[in-house]
């Protein structure tokens, strides 16, 4: 049986070229995208018939319940959920004078979207033999690396955008715990600074690259790690929390 994967935020950057790696590595893959005709066109895009387009708004419930519908008549089991989608929310965001709504919208796609989303279609992981989630998470959540004045990015501050990733990981340590006892792998994955629309292609690391980490994750065997923090930017090793 074909395994199948769904990505959210899939019709561009880090997640279009996630999805054609694992259609290279033989996975049906589902392009979750808030803008159903950018799906359509990164669909046509990858040329594929193992790939179909899903219209996915993380931030609306409605739309997670419309794509689970529409994925569970096509399939009896998901295999991998990549929790792609992610704002950024704009820049400076400087936690004395930020806008309050800022931090909400921010959270509403990197933290409550990915809980609203996993919840889901946990039932549909749950029927795979060794469902796997990665949540993409950023280097910018790590609390420990904020602390170290050494740190490479020890002036990249904000209110919003790297507390957003790190209550994503902690969200990511709690479920991995709670399925410690089942076939599931779950993993905060941080692709590195990569060059995308995200931060105008100013990252020096590549789609491919970042891709490559998140598929490593989705592709676990039974033998790899859970409730782990990874990063690009320590060469696809663990990254302190």
């Amino acid at each position: 049986m074909m395994k199948t994967a769904l990505i959210t935020g899939a019709n561009k950057g880090i997640g279009l070229a996630t999805a054609q790696q694992l259609l290279d590595a033989g996975y049906f893959v589902y392009i979750g995208s808030r803008d159903i005709a950018k799906g359509e066109e990164a669909v046509a895009m990858l040329g594929h018939a193992n790939t179909a387009v899903v219209q996915l708004d993380v931030t609306d419930t409605h739309s997670i319940l419309a794509a689970r519908e529409l994925i569970g008549r096509s399939t009896t089991q998901l295999d991998v959920l990549i929790n792609n989608a992610g704002i950024s929310g704009g820049f400076p965001q400087a936690p004395a004078t930020v806008p309050v709504q800022m931090i909400r919208d921010v959270f509403e796609t990197n933290f409550f979207g990915v809980i609203q989303v996993t919840q889901a279609f946990m039932d549909l992981l749950q029927k795979s033999p060794q469902p796997r989630i990665v949540n993409v998470t950023s280097g910018l959540a790590s609390l420990t690396l904020h602390s170290d004045p050494s740190w490479v990015y020890y002036s990249f501050k904000g209110a919003a955008y790297g507390p957003s990733k790190t209550a994503l990981n902690a969200y990511t340590l709690s479920l991995a715990y709670e399925l410690r006892e089942t076939n599931f792998k779950v993993n905060a994955v941080d692709p590195g600074y990569t060059a995308t629309d995200f931060n105008h292609h100013s990252g020096p690391g590549t789609v491919e690259n970042a891709a490559a980490l998140l598929v490593r994750f989705a592709t676990l065997g039974a033998d790899g790690p859970t409730g782990k923090y990874f990063s690009n930017d320590r060469n696809g090793e663990t990254s302190p929390w």
